[in-house]
């Protein structure tokens, strides 16, 4: 039976990628992002897919996706929070003062990456699918390891505490909720070609399988988790980075 799924960042990368292993399944897709036609482009690849443009770091956002979702399909079955993003590609902080720049390298980073996961989660956890709902977050290693600046870090970890909290609210409904944090991503915006080529080699070489990842292998892992093979999983965090997690 068709399943709706719910994918924020749905437009590139891991969130488009994740569409398509959702689609392969006869799932039904709802792509959500800020940019429309990125959305519009990436919804024409997807056999039935239906998108949102919504900003996801305000209430209103994430209102206008739970209003469609709740006129098109009543109930979500999958919810995917993959929207975020690194804030130094942000618009930078019009000012010199080191704390006015340190407050807003934290405040954005926890706005696309923090806030953007909470809000949409809130506002459809009550349509969630009872039981066999399925919550998933996408963290980041830099949760583990730091990430230089410790402002896109932090974001990225706050998701940690808040999906076991409500993996133990959503449980006697028989929905799960989990985290995967991937490592170092190719073919994705996040890095999408800036990261220098000794820092990126430096990268691959701390994984243990000796490459980079592809949007492919999020989004299977996600699939996964979605399944009923993963039905009692729940409140965990699964790393997909090769190992790098561990350190060499």
């Amino acid at each position: 039976m068709a399943r709706t799924v719910v994918i924020s960042g749905g437009g590139s990368g891991i969130g488009l990628a994740t569409a398509r292993c959702f689609a392969a399944d006869g799932d039904r897709t709802v792509l959500v992002g800020r940019r429309e036609e990125v959305l519009r482009e990436a919804a024409g690849q997807i056999e039935g897919a239906a998108y949102v443009a919504a900003d996801l770091s305000g209430p209103e956002g994430a209102a206008k996706v739970a209003r469609f979702v709740a006129e098109e399909y009543g109930a979500v079955d999958v919810l995917v929070n993959n929207a975020g993003g690194n804030g130094l590609l942000e618009p930078a902080a019009d000012t010199e003062d080191p704390l006015a720049r340190a407050a807003h390298a934290w405040t954005v980073n926890f706005r696309i990456n923090t806030l953007t996961a909470v809000l949409l989660t809130e506002a459809l956890k009550d349509r969630m699918a009872s039981p066999g709902g399925r919550v998933l977050f996408l963290s980041s290693i830099a949760a583990y390891r730091g990430s230089g600046s410790g402002s896109y870090a932090g974001s990225k970890a706050a998701l940690h505490p808040y999906a076991f909290d409500l993996a133990a609210q959503l449980g006697p409904r028989g929905v799960t909720v989990n985290v995967v944090a991937p490592g170092l991503i190719d073919d994705t915006e996040f890095f999408g070609g800036r990261m220098p080529a000794e820092r990126r080699q430096a990268r691959v070489d701390e994984t243990l399988n000796g490459r980079a990842g592809t949007p492919g292998d999020v989004a299977l892992t996600l699939h996964w988790l979605a399944s009923p093979a993963a039905g009692h999983i729940t409140a965990q965090t699964v790393q997909v980075n090769g190992g790098a997690e561990r350190g060499r």
